[in-house]
Order: structure tokens, then C-alpha cells, then sequence
């Protein structure tokens, strides 16, 4: 009997387009995540399963070996430090930006060249922290969880570091984009021991995943 493989992914945009490579490897979720309340969901393949946790958590399962593999985005692997995880593919999915946002009447230019202190509100402090400490400039860093927009239009910061895809949020809320920070994909995470003590069933599900992916136009 093969080994029980137990991938981790989190609902929404990562989950839908993480299908399709699945699909590749023959691999099928029986389950809608969005309609079932189950947070284990199985497969066509009997010894695969699908968990569902927070976009977060992903790397913390796959690295205590909650799970064997999972997928991730590279803003959460770098908060999250991904010490102890194989990071085999960039998957090309679920693509977006990290952005320094500001009210529309803030004169940000003028405010990070005189080197005045920032207030700057994220959920990611590691790398809106590298950010500006390589631009010289000094921050007082705010960690919020959610509706990052609403810090500089209630005064709580001057800027926010925040994941940007269409950027229909930013203007609905008469906010910004000022810098590009860095583009994010998902990426796929693999636990260490699992791809020894697995490998002979890891191994073609990684190599599916790499023929499944599709290359950014150059």
C-alpha cells in the first residue's frame, strides 16, 4: 500500500488555479471547497488528499509535515522565512504585485526624499521593512490583518504595503500605487523528509507539475 500524499492549498484564487496542474498529474478534487465543509477533501487517487488552511499556514504544514507538499505565494514564504522547505517551482499562478499604496493628496515623493519618518501599515513587515531600509528611508511599521486601505484614509498610517492584483480596491478607496515593491507568484512547497521517505509517488506528481506550467511571456 502506497504512502497517503497530502497536499496543502487554501481556498480561493491559489485553490482554483492549482486545478489545472492537478488535472496534469491525473489528479482530481472530488469536493468544491466553497460548498463542502470539510477541511480534508479527497481525490480520485486514493492516496492523495487535499487540506485546507489558511494561505498562511501552508508553509508551517508542509514544513512540520502536516502536510506533504502544499502551495504558497512567494510574499508568504518570504514573511515566513521558508527555512526547512524545497521550493522546486515557481507555478506561475495566482500572479499579482507588493505595492506601497497612499491617499491620492499624500505627497509621497516628497516625504520619503526628506527622510521623514513613515507610518506604514501591512501584514507584511519583513519585506516592507528590507524595502525601505534599503531606500534609506525610516518607517514605524503598523501590522494589520485586513482592509489595509482604510489606514490612510482614517490617519492610522501614511502608506500601506499590500498585495495589488487589478488595483480596482486602491481606487474604489481614492488610494495610489506609488512603488512596486516586488511581482509574486505561487510557488510550490515541498517538505524534506517527505520527498525522501516519498519520493518514488512525489516525484512524477513534481514532474507533471513542471510540464503543466505555463512560461511568463518574455
Amino acid at each position: 500500500m502506497s504512502p497517503t500524499i497530502t497536499l496543502a492549498l487554501s481556498k480561493g484564487r491559489i485553490f482554483d488555479e492549482t486545478l489545472p496542474l492537478l488535472a496534469a498529474a491525473g489528479i482530481e478534487v472530488l469536493e468544491d471547497p466553497e460548498k463542502s465543509r470539510k477541511l480534508i477533501l479527497p481525490t480520485n487517487q486514493p492516496d492523495v488528499r487535499v487540506v485546507l488552511v489558511r494561505a498562511t499556514d501552508v508553509p508551517t504544514y508542509v514544513e512540520h509535515g502536516g502536510a506533504d507538499l502544499g502551495v504558497t505565494g512567494k510574499d508568504t514564504l518570504i514573511e515566513h522565512g521558508g527555512q526547512g522547505l524545497y521550493q522546486p517551482l515557481d507555478l506561475n499562478i495566482a500572479r499579482c504585485r507588493v505595492s506601497v499604496a497612499v491617499r491620492a493628496d499624500f505627497d509621497y515623493a516628497s516625504a520619503v526624499r526628506q527622510g521623514s519618518r513613515l507610518r506604514v501599515a501591512t501584514k507584511y513587515t519583513s519585506i516592507a521593512r528590507d524595502f525601505f531600509a534599503a531606500k534609506g528611508v525610516h518607517v514605524d511599521l503598523i501590522k494589520l490583518y485586513g482592509s489595509m486601505e482604510l489606514a490612510p484614509l482614517t490617519g492610522l498610517a501614511d502608506a500601506i504595503v499590500d498585495l495589488v492584483s487589478t488595483g480596482n480596491t486602491l481606487k474604489a478607496n481614492q488610494l495610489v500605487e506609488v512603488e512596486r515593491i516586488m511581482d509574486i507568484s505561487s510557488r510550490l512547497v515541498v517538505n524534506q523528509a517527505a520527498l525522501k521517505l516519498k519520493q518514488a509517488r512525489l516525484r512524477p506528481l513534481l514532474d507533471a507539475f513542471a510540464k503543466a506550467v505555463t512560461p511568463i511571456p518574455a
